[in-house]
């Protein structure tokens, strides 16, 4: 295979500054060449030659130059959207697309993998190569190995129309929010909005070359956020969440036929598949096993807390009348929920959200969070300076960071901002030995998609000695940016999300499954989130949460009495924020489950406020759907699509979980360890409520989570 293309280069640290948009149009061709030629080779084995190595160990490592191309090229699509990268991405992505579905339709490749499988030798096979076997088989069933050549043709366009346009709803998505901004001049337009928020608006005017007196408003979460929290001027939020309401329905950006395509394409796949829904089709192998499955499990958690969330819209409309002193209480305006849910909150917890920023600048909470996983998983986190080239000008700049690093070669990142760490096994009487590295991009730019994210580059492969060798991957985000150079402090909003994204990362970087389609969080997608949202409750704890935070200035942890606001407003409003993920979901399986019932409907609007009527705030005006500008549905071919129930499904589950740290200690580093033995080491390798079964030592307890949001109890009558 090529060694020397730039974007085939197998070197572990990537060369991001040679990966252009030319050199990834004659990159990609090369990869789907030598892919094609191997797959060629598998399928033209003897029947009687067959073995393990030559069938399913080699079809891991067949597209392996090409997943590991392609796999770069979809971060740059999601960090550097240029034009020119746009253009050439657009052009390859039909053929990336065609190649990989044409490997499970590929009729002798199915007849060799059905044919080693049937030998004595494979057959009797057990533990991680039995699960390869089965999970590789079963691969190629969900993606139309057995159907007719007829059916096959079919599902192949199909999957090309569906990556073209979920690609083009995603570009709509981030043109539309790079479209609009709204410029202040007036400082009393800005009354309420704290002091970070008013120099992050000010920072983003300058970077935009408005001149001093000037605030900047967009659509990133950073700037819009406590715009709609904070502001006094109600004209203003309205005007700001109108245009946020706005993202993918206008033209040239409007997401309204392409989401009906995409609807349409994926229930025909999944009804060509044998499936009755396209629900059901994505379930199939997951722990909820089907749509309805899934569905009912929202369904009933929406009916447990529907009286909780009655009862605190019922409190809000009553404070906001009681603090206006209206005649009556009456519904809030969308525009308004957030604010005055905001003075709620510190009218009746006396926290103000503002008061811990303060203790989370951005590099040291980054800092503390690996000295606080380190021992609990036996890790240890280092830096590593970096080095960036502009594209523009050739020049150079180098990053050298403040914490001691056992490596102080440069590292090559992709923009100024990105920073570069290794992760080394701590245990003890041994040479530390090197799991994995990982990129951090935490800001927002124009040309970057919205959200965080996490995503794997580099599956470590075995070598000699049993080991693997290191993993590589990436955590981004959008959180507040630097003002002025100087580093942000987050809010702990961001810092959840931050732990978040490491949760995925470790699940990647400290998997010991030697085979890549097995590895780290290519799991059941209702079980990758448990990791993730496992590691948010040390944010939230009173041992934990201390030595997290500390003042930027002094280095002194948060006073207990803040500290215990912010654990007493835990449960502020629980079943509200419930309730909006519940939607999200029901909208999500409504629409994949229920398409037959719903392709009929006047508009997606007509869906988002009948069918789902039970599941929102009483507002005035109603809120429209999201369903323009939700990229984890539409911006993907599968992504979260008929899966985002996936959050609550495994919340609950960590919520289950974390009860053995609160029983354990949360420091406990004897717990810390099978966590990442039983869950984090193990991938795919078993199922996902073994490996539950093994952490735990029973099945989840279903009702773990709505006791830690103060949700279990029936209301009084």
């Amino acid at each position: 295979m090529t060694t020397t293309h730039p974007l085939l280069n197998p070197e572990f640290h990537i060369r991001w500054s040679q990966l252009t948009p030319e050199s990834i149009a004659t990159g990609i061709p090369i990869a789907l060449r030598n892919a094609t030629a191997a797959l060629k080779a598998i399928a033209s084995q003897p029947p009687g030659q067959v073995t393990f190595a030559n069938t399913f160990l080699a079809l891991e490592k067949a597209t392996r130059e090409l997943n590991l191309a392609w796999g770069k090229v979809e971060h740059i699509n999601s960090v550097n959207n240029t034009p020119a990268f746009r253009r050439v991405y657009n052009r390859l992505l039909p053929q990336v697309t065609a190649f990989t579905t044409s490997i499970t339709l590929d009729p002798r490749l199915w007849t060799t993998l059905q044919t080693a499988a049937a030998t004595p030798a494979l057959a009797n096979l057990t533990g991680t190569e039995r699960r390869l076997i089965d999970e590789t088989l079963s691969d190629f069933i969900e993606n139309g190995a057995t159907l007719p050549p007829k059916g096959k043709k079919r599902l192949a366009a199909i999957n090309a129309q569906l990556a073209t346009l979920t690609q083009k709803y995603a570009e709509n998505v981030l043109d539309a929010i790079n479209a609009w901004e709204k410029l202040i001049t007036d400082p009393s337009a800005l009354d309420g909005l704290p002091a970070s928020a008013l120099a992050t608006l000010a920072a983003n005017a300058r970077a935009t070359g408005h001149p001093d007196g000037t605030w900047r408003i967009t659509l990133h979460a950073p700037v819009l956020t406590p715009v709609l929290q904070y502001a006094h001027n109600d004209a203003l939020r309205r005007e700001c969440w109108e245009a946020s309401t706005r993202i993918g329905t206008l033209s040239p950006w409007d997401n309204t036929p392409l989401i009906w395509q995409i609807l349409g394409l994926r229930h025909e796949k999944a009804v060509l598949l044998g499936k009755k829904s396209f629900a059901d089709l994505a379930t199939a192998r997951r722990m909820a096993k089907t749509g309805q499955t899934a569905l009912n499990f929202i369904e009933d958690l929406h009916q447990r807390i529907q009286p909780h969330f009655e009862r605190e819209t019922a409190g809000l409309e009553t404070f906001r009348q009681n603090t206006t002193h209206s005649p009556t209480p009456t519904p809030l305006s969308p525009w308004e929920s957030a604010y005055w849910a905001e003075r709620q909150r510190r009218a009746k917890h006396d926290y103000d959200p503002e008061a811990l920023r303060p203790y989370f600048p951005i590099d040291g909470v980054i800092q503390r969070m690996f000295s606080l996983f380190g021992p609990l998983f036996g890790i240890r986190v280092h830096p590593r300076p970096t080095t960036h080239t502009d594209p523009a000008t050739g020049r150079t700049t180098t990053h050298t960071p403040t914490e001691p690093a056992l490596n102080t070669t440069p590292v090559e990142v992709w923009h100024p901002e990105v920073k570069y760490y290794e992760i080394h096994d701590n245990a003890p009487a041994q040479t530390p030995r090197h799991l994995g590295s990982f990129y951090t991009d935490w800001h927002p730019r124009a040309t970057k998609r919205d959200g965080a994210w996490m995503n794997h580059l580099i599956t470590g492969t075995p070598r000699h000695d049993g080991t693997l060798s290191p993993h590589l991957g990436l955590i981004c985000g959008n959180f507040t940016p630097p003002i002025n150079g100087h580093p942000p402090h987050l809010t702990h909003d961001e810092v959840l999300t931050l732990f978040h994204e490491f949760g995925h990362l470790l699940h990647h970087l400290l998997t010991t499954i030697p085979y890549e389609s097995l590895a780290g969080t290519r799991v059941a997608w209702d079980f990758v989130e448990l990791p993730s949202q496992l590691l948010e409750n040390w944010c939230w704890h009173k041992t934990s949460l201390p030595l997290i935070a500390r003042h930027h200035a002094t280095g002194e942890p948060p006073p207990p009495g803040l500290v215990e606001k912010l654990t007493q407003s835990t449960h502020y409003r629980a079943a509200t924020h419930t309730l909006r993920q519940l939607a999200l979901a029901k909208l999500d399986l409504e629409l994949h489950h229920h398409y037959d019932q719903h392709r009929h409907a006047p508009s997606l609007a007509h869906v988002w406020q009948h069918t789902l009527a039970a599941y929102h705030p009483r507002t005035t005006p109603p809120t429209p759907p999201i369903t323009n500008r939700f990229t984890h549905i539409f911006g993907d071919p599968t992504g979260y699509a008929a899966g985002y129930y996936s959050y609550k499904w495994a919340e609950t589950l960590e919520a289950d979980a974390f009860t053995r740290f609160e029983h354990d200690g949360v420091l406990n580093e004897k717990t810390g360890r099978e966590l990442r033995d039983k869950i984090l080491a193990k991938g795919n390798s078993a199922p996902p409520e073994k490996l539950y079964h093994d952490f735990m030592g029973r099945t989840p307890d279903p009702a773990a989570l709505l006791r830690r949001q103060g949700l279990a109890q029936a209301l009084p009558a």
